[in-house]
């Protein structure tokens, strides 16, 4: 079994801002609401309509939801977080904690890849040398930058050592960033780099991992193909003979195909459309809670969002029950904390910041604006966003707030809440490895001001202390105290004013069988069959 009773309750997110990596700019109301015909790919396979093209094949290459969904089916881990929410053995048949710093895995004998190079200790250790080689610039380095030194004990036994005792590892080994790939592909990514060629071209033309499916073709725009991997090492393999990603950006026409059998899966679907899933025949919705955060942020180091006042303010004036219904159709709850209930580390304790505009005013007269002031909020014109600025913006014109909304492209939004070049702006956070680690950390700590994730600028001591502390106690319930005492401090402080956590969507054909998915989003498919 794998190491650590921890494990078990750890069960245990990419771009901002979803960090579970989708974009909802497929949620398109003007979108043609008729089934297209697709070209090109195996009809027989499982069809999949995914929203976009995947950003890498190469694991190591991309951190969004349709790049994860697909590689998650091409590539092992070490371990993986299972149907019950529990870190179990994948590539390694063990995985323990031998010393406060180091954690050593044992390789599974005789797992071949799809190229039939074979999986050893040396391997694993080639993997992550290569995940957190700055010339690769991984945007997945940060979910292992812990990591200091990867050793090879013998043929199938592998030591890692962190710079500090980080009990949350297994949960990070568990992400799809974790994925090894074939020792081929990492030989040929560092000579493309020697020729010029950027270091995932290698995977992106021909992904070999150990997964249960194995890559037959991408035509860009169009599809991703993959088949059964006949030569699995786990008794436990694909239930379908492959299976074919579609690359469908309209949300509407996903839905067409999917009534027209054309698609047996889509992914996602608007809130707004569930309920024609629910009536139409032959179809049906899977639903489910997300491990996913919206938020209003705010710059803390520019006036006056500086003041906590102001923040408490308008977190208070946010009617978070007419969010959930206005933006997500009634599909998610409120959020009252950065973390989602299935995350470790969320805590029913808390004391939340209430809707009250009574309250929300008189603080704007103690922070010196009893007449409000005018501001701007900073979105991308993905549809959830927008709707949800929309909403910000008549709801603290109650509290005498004059919001301009400034809609940009999603990579400028990105490069300027970076920068911090906002006063407020609207984004979301997935807890991807559903341990608070991944969820407070690089979002709530000092050092990762900016890019890295901490888009407000936040700083405050006690929490960095309490965040640090946190990551490396080895103790469950101590970890629990901790991560619940620097969600109570960031709730005070209101970097972000906690907005919902929204549901999971996922369009279903009545002859899919076997289908669940985790609060990450992405998409498992090893036990899906076809009833026909």
């Amino acid at each position: 079994m794998v190491g650590l009773s921890a494990l078990a309750l750890l069960a245990a997110c990419a771009s901002e801002p979803n960090n579970d990596g989708t974009t909802n700019d497929q949620l398109d109301t003007n979108a043609n609401d008729s089934a297209t015909t697709i070209e090109g790919g195996n009809e027989d396979f499982l069809q999949v309509g995914l929203m976009s093209n995947p950003v890498s094949l190469d694991p190591h290459g991309a951190n969004e939801n349709v790049s994860n969904s697909i590689n998650t089916n091409i590539y092992d881990r070490l371990v993986y977080t299972n149907q019950d929410l529990e870190i179990t053995p994948g590539l390694a048949s063990s995985f323990e904690q031998v010393e406060d710093t180091v954690w050593e895995a044992t390789i599974r004998e005789g797992v071949t890849f799809h190229d039939g190079e074979e999986l050893n200790a040396e391997v694993v250790k080639q993997n992550f040398d290569r995940i957190l080689d700055p010339a690769i610039s991984s945007p997945i380095a940060f979910i292992f930058d812990m990591i200091e030194e990867v050793r090879v004990v013998d043929e199938y036994t592998v030591e890692f050592e962190t710079a500090f005792p980080f009990a949350s590892l297994p949960s990070h080994m568990a992400h799809p960033g974790g994925s090894i790939i074939s020792p081929a592909i990492i030989e040929q990514s560092y000579e493309d780099m020697e020729n010029g060629g950027q270091p995932f071209d290698a995977a992106n033309e021909n992904p070999i991992g150990t997964g249960f499916f194995q890559f037959e073709e991408y035509q860009p725009g169009n599809f991703v193909e993959l088949s059964k991997n006949e030569n699995y090492w786990d008794e436990s393999d694909a239930q379908v003979d492959g299976v074919t990603f579609r690359i469908v950006p309209e949300g509407l026409t996903r839905i067409a195909e999917l009534e027209t059998e054309t698609l047996d899966i889509i992914y996602p679907v608007n809130p707004g459309d569930v309920t024609r899933l629910e009536e139409a025949e032959g179809v049906g919705v899977y639903q489910a809670p997300s491990t996913r955060m919206a938020y209003l942020g705010f710059n803390t180091e520019v006036e006056p969002f500086n003041d906590p006042l102001v923040r408490r303010a308008i977190h208070m004036a946010l009617n978070k029950e007419d969010l959930i219904e206005g933006v997500l159709d009634g599909t998610g709850s409120v959020a009252n904390s950065p973390i989602a209930p299935d995350v470790f580390g969320y805590s029913e304790d808390l004391e939340p910041i209430d809707y009250d505009l009574d309250e929300a005013r008189e603080l704007l007269a103690e922070a010196g604006y009893e007449d409000g002031f005018q501001t701007t909020l900073l979105t991308d014109d993905d549809r959830e966003r927008e709707d949800s600025s929309q909403l910000i913006q008549a709801q603290l014109a109650e509290i005498g707030i004059d919001v301009e909304i400034e809609m940009v492209e999603f990579g400028v939004y990105l490069e300027r809440a970076g920068a911090g070049e906002t006063d407020m702006f609207v984004g979301s956070w997935g807890t991807v490895t559903m341990d608070a680690d991944y969820g407070l950390y690089p979002v709530f700590h000092s050092s990762n001001k900016g890019s890295a994730g901490n888009r407000s600028y936040y700083e405050n001591d006690e929490v960095d202390a309490l965040l640090v502390e946190a990551r490396q106690s080895s103790d469950d319930a101590e970890r629990l105290a901790l991560y619940e005492e620097a969600q109570q401090l960031i709730i005070e402080d209101s970097p972000y004013a906690f907005m919902y956590y929204p549901d999971l969507i996922t369009g279903l054909n009545d002859d899919v069988e076997g289908f669940w998915q985790l609060p990450s989003s992405f998409l498992y498919l090893r036990d899906v069959s076809l009833n026909r």
